[in-house]
């Protein structure tokens, strides 16, 4: 990394930091109050037969739980715009992935026995959902914000962590279909009222343990909060909720597990606390720079985000201006929500997604290895839209070529919108972008399907194989109204694989491996690998399944399986059969398999 970089962008840092200040200082404007012209501009894909399709079965698969937050026509507090995350889980271990559901709240409160719940949702395996949120112990009410899995204490089953305006919960998964609330006794819940977004489990000091990072937003007092009249804070002259800039951030929490299923806050002496970012919203983890440690991105609202580097002695050192992943390519703050990592030129470097906000462009940032990024969101094709405004998002393998696709959910923040013919709406439509395999991407919003096309006002989205049948679907919470679960219809055919982690002196999820996928298709001169990480949270403040799945096109086995634990131990396996899930135990292999047939996608 150049010398003179790291000046240019740090100085150009500060200096558009102050401007941004100075402009919204007694909150007379809120964030985002200068935005780029829409960009209309509709792309065609190259090939307009995809093959594949995604359509909104949510309604027949038994998703019926309404999710609310806030008011619908207008806000008064910046509370009330957020959303809620949601989980493929599979809660049970019967290799079926069920679904969590947050839910939030309103302002005016509910009656009593009436206020919205979080739900959990059963896979029946046959397409269908149970809702079994009352018999699982988790009925509560309040402003819910995200959603994370991991096995905390090494049990094998894994367990749930949620965020709030409030408190957070930690529910423990008895294993038995019924969880019990540990939060005070784990020492995860948090002092007082906090505004807690994104979070993660990982173990950052390769213990064995999972630890727990939660990013905060805003230190929020809704008693001294200012209101849309207080500004007045004006959106292109339409009054809207206040903030972020002129509140004060939240400091985002780091949790270490002490190996006995409680936790210590250990924020301050890791060097969490002095991040230069604030207003923490997604969370992902991954190793960036290669070292075989765990590092933490951050996607911050309205400043730069940050990416704690993992110093292997229990520390971390927010290095996202110097690396070149905090900022847009002129060098100013942006509004991040959601954010995705893979290795989508397979050059073995994990690259970043990032949401944006309207008269933005999402964000990508290229690894050029060392944790090292360029952006590269206009030379890959991500650039041509400004008018949607991103949150939830991911890596995804939509058609099992072996190469990682992008989906990014989007929605407008202010239903007040709904007031101007200029911006693209409060319910908006998804972009798609296929990996043309040679560092572009191509938008096929427009032909894959009405699950992408159907406008919504979408926020947390998590990607999974919910009916196993080897392509991978999307989950995604809305801002007052029902869930979309799109499931992908493919008829291209091609192969695929699934891995799920067990780990033994690593934590028991696994959580933290890096998986290389080897494989060789028919007429290929050269072997392809892939990489991913198990990891938990991503996307924005959601869970994805944390089983690793990677498309092997027409190959018809995993050449080489090699997975690097956290604990240091590495495994290989060698000619896996393709279109099954295996099980692979830390230093044992192969233990079980379950080979998926086509029974769930002719059933479609």
């Amino acid at each position: 990394m150049f010398s003179s970089r790291r000046v240019f962008l740090k100085s150009l840092s500060r200096s558009t930091l102050v401007l941004s200040l100075e402009n919204v200082f007694g909150l007379a404007r809120p964030r985002w109050a200068s935005v780029a012209p829409i960009d209309q501009k509709e792309e065609g894909p190259p090939n307009p037969d995809l093959g594949i399709s995604f359509l909104n079965v949510a309604r027949e698969s038994g998703l019926n739980a309404k999710t609310i937050f806030g008011g619908e026509h207008k806000n008064k507090y910046l509370l009330e715009t957020t959303g809620c995350g949601v989980a493929f889980y599979d809660y049970d271990n019967d290799g079926w992935l069920d679904i969590f559901l947050v839910n939030g709240s309103r302002l005016e409160g509910f009656p009593a026995g009436t206020e919205p719940t979080s739900h959990l949702f059963r896979n029946n395996r046959d397409g269908t959902f149970t809702d079994v949120t009352v018999k699982a112990g988790l009925v509560r009410s309040g402003w819910g914000q995200g959603v994370c899995i991991g096995d905390y204490d090494n049990d094998g089953w894994d367990d749930l962590f949620l965020t709030y305006y409030g408190k957070n919960v930690l529910y423990h998964n008895n294993g038995n279909g019924t969880f019990t609330d540990v939060s005070q006794k784990a020492g995860v819940a948090g002092k007082g009222t906090r505004w807690n977004t994104g979070c993660a489990f990982v173990d950052y000091d390769r213990d064995g343990h999972l630890d727990l990072f939660v990013a905060n937003y805003i230190d929020l007092d809704l008693a001294t909060a200012p209101v849309p009249e207080s500004g007045p804070c004006l959106y292109k002259s339409v009054m809207v909720a206040c903030g972020p800039p002129g509140l004060q951030g939240g400091k985002n929490i780091l949790y270490h597990n002490n190996g006995d299923s409680t936790f210590r806050d250990v924020s301050e002496a890791a060097g969490i606390f002095r991040a230069n970012g604030t207003y923490g919203l997604g969370v992902l983890t991954a190793d960036f720079d290669n070292d075989g440690w765990p590092d933490i991105y951050v996607a911050n609202d309205s400043t730069a985000s940050a990416l704690y580097q993992n110093k292997k002695n229990g520390k971390f050192e927010d290095v996202a201006i110097d690396a070149g992943c905090a900022l847009s390519p002129d060098g100013k703050p942006q509004a991040g929500m959601g954010v995705s990592a893979a290795d989508y030129d397979l050059d073995g470097n994990l690259d970043i997604v990032k949401t944006n906000f309207a008269g933005d462009t999402p964000s990508l940032y290229h690894n050029q290895g060392a944790g090292n990024f360029e952006d590269a969101t206009f030379i890959a094709g991500l650039g041509a839209h400004t008018q949607f405004l991103g949150w939830g998002c991911g890596f995804f393998d939509m058609d099992n070529d072996g190469w990682p696709d992008i989906l990014i959910s989007n929605g407008h923040v202010y239903p007040e919108v709904e007031q101007l013919k200029t911006e693209a709406g409060y319910p908006q439509r998804k972009l798609l972008y296929q990996n043309l395999r040679n560092g572009h991407f191509a938008d096929v919003s427009l032909e894959a399907g009405p699950g992408i096309s159907d406008p919504v006002a979408a926020r947390g989205c998590a990607f999974g194989d919910f009916d196993n049948d080897g392509d991978m679907d999307v989950v995604v919470n809305t801002v007052n109204d029902h869930p979309q679960l799109l499931r992908c219809d493919s008829k291209l055919d091609n192969n695929w694989i699934k891995v799920r982690t067990i780990g033994t002196k690593s934590n028991r999820s696994g959580i933290g491996a890096r998986l290389k996928c080897l494989t060789h298709s028919p007429g290929e001169s050269k072997p392809h690998q892939q990489i991913d990480e198990v990891r938990s949270g991503g996307s924005y403040i959601s869970q994805n399944d944390l089983r690793v799945h990677f498309g092997i096109g027409k190959a018809e086995k995993v050449e080489v399986l090699e997975i690097r634990w956290p604990s240091g131990q590495v495994d290989t396996i060698k000619d896996i059969k393709a279109n099954q899930l295996i099980f692979v135990k830390e230093g044992e292999g192969i233990t079980r398999t379950m080979p998926f047939s086509k029974v769930s996608k002719s059933a479609k």
